[in-house]
């Protein structure tokens, strides 16, 4: 259940890492932020990851036991299916209180820091770096461009900049290298020490004047640093009373309550929808007499992946106002809910009942056809790579004596 766990959740990530990293390095910011972010990403992942390990779990269980026929000797010594089902589902009641704790509180909060840290490195409050080979503007009085970089950001190489001022007066400079330093008296400005260099000062009515310099130190403005916006731009960043509050205050506009209300459905029946995955791991696990067919594991991710996208879709278009909440998020709960009560019905109390029988059947009889077909090509192709001895017999009777 664990390894399914982490699985899962990796497999959801990866796709988000690879674009964090592009996100970041074409902000110039550190490599470092990408795994901040990730980290706050996990409880909104662990939603879908918690529920897929834990039907897995359950099922991969049930199925060894009914492959092995280990089942069929509890279930003839009077366990029932619910006796059988009493720890799986004492598991099940943790990882729905901590899946209960991720939707109610680490969720919301951890989102929030996530669009926070994103903000923090478009602004460069995270160390976001000047880009090499380009042209940064700096609070539209300096235009600087590095040619090289070294030494991990300390020694600049290549130099060029151009300051201007309210009169008019433009400072152009050319230098061998520089590096930043601090400012112990400012902290809103740093130094910029060059080596090696010409600056040329132009007024507006004046002949420019060129100066050649071994060290110059340059003051530059830090940019404005936005503060952030509070928590609750998006209803997701809200935690569960939170939403209610919202919901219930007639005051609040009628579409900011809806998606309130849509979305704290939607984090409730995730929740509960966990304590039916128990009952569809056994219908899904136990496959037809003498096989070992695998087609219930792979319906059940795709029953808990569909469910999670219906449920996603669903809280979107409530959102908007176009459908009840209610019956957009616990319609297909519902209709989930009796469906998979009448597959463990079929699997526990109907004598040789099978949930999916009729898919099994087709299945088995793909598969059968696939077989016969790759058996046949792989026949085919050693008859051509060595004829039998019936054919030896024929091609030795036609040749000549």
């Amino acid at each position: 259940m664990i390894g399914v766990f982490v699985l899962a959740a990796s497999l959801l990530m990866l796709e988000k890492m690879l674009r964090l990293f592009e996100f970041v390095s074409t902000e110039g910011g550190p490599v470092n932020v990408v795994f901040s972010m990730m980290l706050n990403l996990v409880p909104e992942y662990a939603g879908l990851a918690i529920p897929l390990g834990l039907m897995l779990g359950v099922l991969f269980a049930f199925r060894k036991l009914a492959v092995s026929s280990e089942l069929d000797v509890m279930r003839a010594v009077g366990w029932s299916y619910l006796r059988l089902l009493r720890v799986p589902y004492l598991i099940t009641l943790l990882l729905v209180g901590l899946n209960f704790a991720i939707v109610y509180y680490i969720q919301p909060q951890s989102r929030f820091a996530y669009e926070e840290m994103q903000f923090d490195l478009r602004s460069g409050a995270l160390g976001a770096s000047i880009k090499v080979g380009e042209f940064n503007t700096i609070e539209d009085r300096m235009a600087l461009r590095i040619e090289e970089s070294r030494d991990d950001g300390r020694q600049l190489m290549g130099i060029f900049a151009r300051v201007a001022d309210d009169n008019g007066q433009t400072l152009s400079i050319t230098a061998r290298e520089g590096r930043f330093l601090a400012n112990q008296d400012d902290r809103n400005t740093i130094i910029l020490r060059l080596l090696d260099g010409t600056q040329v000062h132009e007024v507006p009515t004046g002949t420019p004047r060129v100066l050649s310099f071994s060290q110059l130190d340059l003051p530059i403005d830090l940019p404005a640093i936005e503060n952030f916006r509070g928590r609750g731009e998006d209803e997701r960043e809200y935690i569960l009373p939170e939403l209610l509050k919202i919901g219930w205050n007639r005051e609040v506009p009628k579409d900011t309550r809806a998606a309130s209300v849509a979305n704290f459905n939607y984090r409730m029946v995730e929740v509960v929808m966990m304590l039916l995955l128990p009952l569809l791991a056994v219908a899904l696990a136990i496959p037809p007499k003498r096989s070992t067919s695998a087609l219930g594991v792979f319906l059940s991710i795709v029953i808990v992946v569909a469910y999670h996208k219906v449920n996603q879709y669903g809280a979107d278009v409530a959102a908007l106002g176009r459908v009840d909440p209610y019956l957009a998020l616990w319609g297909p709960f519902a209709a989930l809910s009796a469906v998979i009560f009448w597959m463990f019905y079929q699997v526990a109390y109907v004598p040789g009942g099978q949930a999916i029988g009729f898919l099994e059947a087709i299945y088995a009889k793909i598969a059968r056809q696939v077989r016969r077909l790759f058996g046949r090509r792989a026949r085919l192709g050693r008859q051509e790579e060595d004829p039998g001895d019936e054919q030896r017999e024929r091609i030795d009777s036609a040749l000549p004596a």
